[in-house]
């Protein structure tokens, strides 16, 4: 998912000690269409070195502690796919539902603010991400979801390098764990970036659940370990990189810490505009998001 924004120690959580390493780690909250996640069953190769399971109190914000705002529309492009939704900080965007789940809501606005296209933009959504607050280089990075659906609809869980400020998009490496696009409901995509393969030449695959994948809470998974990147659905593997499998000049930028995003998109060159059919407002519930190391 490109988009214009932004290793010495091998595991960098960029927290308190007290913060990162949480223990509640049920999480899960009821919903009407699946029952809670179970806390993950004690293992000999994964360790929780961090989570947050979104367990604050109906119409309560992100936590502070883990998540920034990534705000407006990047009124030049549109986040560099000509989106048309002005994102906020507004609860009504995201919010905990006070059953464990967060929910990232995108919907019709009335002038929110700029779009790209010098108009006002159309929609209202979020997109939160946890840079300078938590950071991964190895482990396992995944969350527990069901996504919205319908054309023009593009959520996406992802993560971009942590010097992106420093070394712009694509050196700075992307990792794109999960995207979705409302046109192609059955399928989800598993995508890298970087310099020599980023935007249309980004490698990735697509996951088909030969259903919609709307239908239900599914967990999008990556395994990251020096010189490979696994790509998970359900703890399935269908996907996997390593630096022999770039394309010639292409650089491995994928040795130092990301931060991971979660965001709903709503718009834009790949998925297309929404349309009469599109069902408005469109809800991402996430149930949780864990960090693990490998034993």
């Amino acid at each position: 998912m490109p988009r214009t924004t932004r290793a010495a120690n091998p595991w960098r959580i960029v927290l308190p000690v007290a913060a990162a390493v949480l223990t509640a780690c049920g999480g899960g909250g009821s919903s009407a269409t699946a029952a809670p996640a179970p806390a993950p069953a004690p293992s000999n190769s994964w360790s929780l070195v961090w989570s947050d399971e979104f367990d604050g109190a109906a119409g309560t914000v992100p936590k502070a502690a883990h998540w920034n705002y990534d705000l407006g529309n990047a009124e030049k492009d549109g986040w560099g796919n000509h989106e048309f939704q002005y994102y906020t900080a507004n609860a009504r965007n995201a919010q905990h539902d006070g059953a464990g789940m967060l929910v990232i809501t995108a919907e019709k606005a009335t002038n929110p603010g700029p779009c790209w296209n010098g108009k006002p933009c159309d929609y209202t959504s979020a997109r939160i991400q946890t840079s300078g607050k938590v950071s991964f280089t190895y482990g396992k990075v995944e969350a527990r979801m069901k996504l919205p659906s319908g054309q023009g609809i593009w959520p996406a869980f992802w993560s971009l390098g942590a010097d992106i400020a420093t070394n712009p998009w694509p050196a700075s490496g992307e990792i794109d764990i999960m995207e979705f696009i409302g046109k192609t409901p059955n399928v989800t995509y598993g995508t890298l970036h970087g310099p020599g393969y980023s935007g249309a030449q980004g490698i990735g695959k697509p996951r088909d659940f030969g259903v919609p994948v709307a239908n239900d809470f599914h967990t999008y998974t990556i395994i990251k370990r020096p010189g490979e990147i696994i790509w998970q659905v359900d703890g399935v593997e269908y996907h996997r990189l390593t630096p022999a499998q770039l394309p010639a000049g292409g650089t491995w930028a994928f040795e130092k810490p990301f931060f991971v995003i979660l965001n709903l998109a709503v718009g834009g060159d790949w998925p297309g505009a929404p349309d009469a059919t599109t069902p408005l407002p469109a809800r991402m519930l996430v149930d949780w998001v864990r960090i693990y190391k490998e034993n």
